[in-house]
């Protein structure tokens, strides 16, 4: 599918890579699957905000949910270029692959609503586990409207979040099913 916006930009998803994972550095689940879920949410929420995504880059549906598809070229990049370096940590027994950042974005790259677009987001995610956030990614409806492999169409942003049904309306609507004939 292709999309409204201008072409993707992998330098600039170079950028907010660093700034997510800086930001998570402190958080003690702040590893890999983490990072990419900061960045998808991120690109929806600002999105949502402003009609853009914040780099245009193509998010792939995997089984732990999306991941920008240019991500691992893009991190190797990184660390090729001094940039930031790959730790494994460990969480509770299991390996948490950590970037960690040698330097801060590039002052030209991001603008302070799309930092701020990602601090919303860390902080709405701030020790949730991997596979907390992953859950949560699987509940936008671009991850569910795709096949794994496949491109999330990142205008899927602008579809409505699924309607939360409060108690009152679940006991209603349990009151008039139980009021209707039997069907059977």
């Amino acid at each position: 599918m292709t999309e409204l916006w201008d072409k993707p930009d992998e330098d600039k998803l170079g950028e907010l890579i660093l700034y997510a994972a800086g930001q998570l550095l402190d958080d003690p689940t702040g590893g890999a699957t983490k990072v990419n879920k900061v960045l998808f949410f991120a690109e929806c929420s600002y999105i949502r905000a402003h009609g853009v995504p914040i780099t245009g880059v193509s998010y792939q549906k995997l089984p732990q949910g999306p991941a920008p598809r240019q991500l691992i070229p893009v991190r190797e990049r990184l660390i090729a270029d001094g940039a930031a370096r790959l730790q494994v940590d460990q969480y509770f027994g299991k390996p948490l692959h950590r970037l960690v950042p040698l330097r801060g974005p590039r002052a030209d790259a991001l603008s302070q609503q799309e930092l701020g677009a990602v601090d919303q987001v860390v902080t709405a995610l701030w020790g949730k586990t991997a596979s907390q956030v992953s859950e949560m990614s699987h509940q936008e409806l671009g991850w569910i409207m795709v096949e794994e492999g496949e491109d999330i169409p990142l205008s899927t942003a602008y579809l409505p979040r699924r309607a939360a049904m409060s108690g009152a309306a679940r006991r209603r609507a349990r009151e008039l099913a139980a009021s209707l004939p039997d069907a059977r």
